[in-house]
């Protein structure tokens, strides 16, 4: 095979996954807050039994918050963020919906 000829099967890989990241935008983003009262556990385990995170991802999400004070921990449109955002809040952590930027 000629290496000089493009591979046309790369090329349509390409332009599908620029289709499908054009079709998976996700306008909300559900921050949670860090605090000094809840402990990563209860964070851990709230992300889990909430969003849907696997135990790794929660970890990471409960030490992101830690260190950086705040973090997205999912994205998606507000009528699935919102329950999200309250159960999160009833549980006496802080949580928030943000608007993501989008950018032209």
């Amino acid at each position: 095979m000629d290496s000089n000829i493009p591979n046309s099967s790369t090329k349509v890989s390409d332009k599908e996954d620029i289709i499908v990241l054009t079709e998976t935008n996700f306008p909300f983003s559900l921050i949670v807050w860090n605090d000094e009262v809840n402990t990563f556990e209860w964070v851990i385990e709230t992300l889990i039994d909430v969003c849907g995170h696997s135990e790794e991802q929660a970890e990471q999400c409960a030490l992101f918050i830690h260190t950086k004070g705040k973090y997205a921990v999912k994205y998606g449109d507000y009528d699935t963020l919102k329950p999200m955002c309250d159960a999160i809040t009833e549980r006496g952590i802080g949580a928030t919906i943000e608007e993501m930027a989008v950018g032209k």
